[in-house]
């Protein structure tokens, strides 16, 4: 079974920080690319943050890029996404990504909170 599990969501006050972190099983984690999308209520799950294999490469959305950053630690088979500077607008559930073409796998979620 491919699985992947989030953690480390949570309710933080504007301006704060989290750190998720995605643990994966079933599949050779450190040949795959992996990704983190976001899904706020009544919007389309949308795209955070992607990395390589080596994590040598990363890429981001412009909404998050200067604030989070992705990394990811294949002898622990974990992916993370630490976020500080976090806004209100950044709301959303956290999923943890990987691409086997022609499916996706995902994990359930976990729930950032940003709130006064």
């Amino acid at each position: 079974q491919v699985q992947l599990v989030e953690s480390g969501g949570g309710l933080v006050q504007p301006g704060g920080s989290l750190r998720l972190s995605c643990a994966a099983s079933g599949f050779t984690f450190s040949i795959h690319r992996m990704n983190w999308y976001r899904q706020a209520p009544g919007k389309e799950r949308e795209f955070v943050a992607f990395i390589s294999s080596t994590g040598g490469t990363t890429n981001y959305a412009d909404s998050v890029k200067g604030r989070f950053t992705i990394s990811r630690d294949n002898a622990e088979n974990t992916v993370y996404l630490q976020m500080n500077s976090l806004k209100s607008e950044d709301t959303a559930v956290y999923y943890c990504n990987a691409r086997f073409p022609p499916s996706d796998y995902w994990g359930q979620g976990t729930q950032v909170t940003v709130s006064s």
